[in-house]
């Protein structure tokens, strides 16, 4: 069975203006009060209420198999149609006073998370947190759907990266030029490399050297743990507030001590880190690019080669390793691999090496053509 979504006041409008009998509809966090005399004249069959503002008389409307899922009492919206950006995580944030990071709608869950995830584990909430989780997936899904899924790459590397080291410039000069080359950038949506992915994607269509001046004041507070992490990136997008390209981060509040960067258009963020992993090698169909890094990387990769060997989503996707010294010396997974699809313990893996970035561009466009 297909449910049709009803997601906005316009839409919901709509259909109760064109239809009397309403069946296998999804509407989710709208409000039917505002039209409460035309909605009590329809007749329902199959719907889902999920979060709505119904009317009083809600009891007088003919309904049939009708699931109404109410709002529940949590500082965030379970019931969420459409992906947060910096705006609404961040949109209490005063630049000059990093104090008022703690404010944010983004800490304020984080708090929330650990204190019924860690003392409590208040059922309740755990619930909210795992339908949230489904409406982001969900969300997710929505806007992808007008992208390519063989343009979507995703990169992967080291939250530690400092802001102001050179291969942060260098990851997001390469995450700009994807960009400009048609490829929705992805990641986890953390600092380090990952912000380097977003701070790319948002300088898209500019000259790298106004990129390389953007990294310079970012660098200024070079990790997350200074407390003008924030800041910094507040100073950089008042300076370049517009950008002609989206991309989409995938944090957790997990990890909420380590803040979601707001250079990610787009930001799919979830309490339940699993789902979240899975969902983030899921999406970038298009391949992935493993920057340096460490354990989380390692544990990426390997997770990545599952789906690939096994072609779980009907084909497998190129990996890519971004730094041959790295890969080879430092933590020598790519020999490893080479020596594993020799001995046929691997089968169907795109796995390359590069240090250039022309190069790893040349890689996906044989891939998506």
């Amino acid at each position: 069975m297909i449910y049709k979504e009803i997601e906005t006041q316009e839409a919901l409008i709509d259909i109760l203006v064109q239809n009397d009998l309403l069946e296998t509809i999804v509407f989710q966090n709208v409000d039917f009060t505002i039209i409460a005399e035309i909605a009590q004249e329809k007749k329902y069959n199959n719907c889902l209420f999920l979060g709505c503002k119904l009317p009083e008389t809600w009891e007088n409307i003919k309904t049939e198999k009708c699931l109404i899922f109410p709002t529940i009492d949590v500082p965030f919206n379970v019931y969420i149609s459409t992906l947060y950006d910096s705006q609404k995580l961040y949109g209490d944030y005063i630049m000059g006073k990093p104090e008022t990071f703690a404010l944010t709608l983004d800490q304020k869950i984080y708090r929330d998370f650990n204190d019924n995830n860690q003392h409590i584990r208040n059922i309740k909430v755990t619930l909210a947190q795992r339908i949230h989780d489904h409406s982001i997936t969900d969300a997710l899904s929505d806007f992808l759907s007008k992208y390519d899924e063989k343009k979507i790459v995703a990169i992967m590397g080291g939250h530690q990266l400092l802001r102001s080291d050179r291969e942060f410039f260098e990851i997001a000069l390469l995450s700009k030029k994807l960009t400009e080359n048609g490829y929705l950038m992805v990641s986890g949506g953390g600092p380090g490399a990952m912000e380097a992915t977003h701070v790319g994607a948002w300088f898209g269509g500019k000259e790298d050297k106004v990129l390389e001046q953007a990294c310079n004041i970012l660098g200024e507070a070079p990790d997350f743990k200074n407390p003008l992490w924030l800041d910094k990136a507040m100073q950089v997008l008042s300076n370049h507030p517009v950008s002609d390209f989206e991309s989409v981060g995938v944090p957790t509040w997990l990890y909420g001590h380590e803040p979601t960067t707001p250079f990610a258009s787009k930001i799919a963020k979830y309490f339940e880190n699993s789902i979240r992993e899975e969902g983030l090698l899921t999406i970038a169909k298009g391949g992935i690019i493993f920057t340096p890094g460490s354990a989380g990387t390692l544990q990426e990769i390997f997770q990545e080669t599952v789906q690939n060997h096994y072609l779980v989503y009907g084909y497998a996707s190129p990996m890519i390793f971004f730094g041959k010294n790295y890969w080879t010396e430092v933590i020598p997974v790519y020999p490893f691999f080479q020596l594993m699809i020799e001995k046929g313990k691997y089968k169907n893996l795109i796995v390359s090496i590069y240090d250039e970035t022309e190069e790893i561009l040349n890689e996906l466009n044989r891939f998506s053509e």
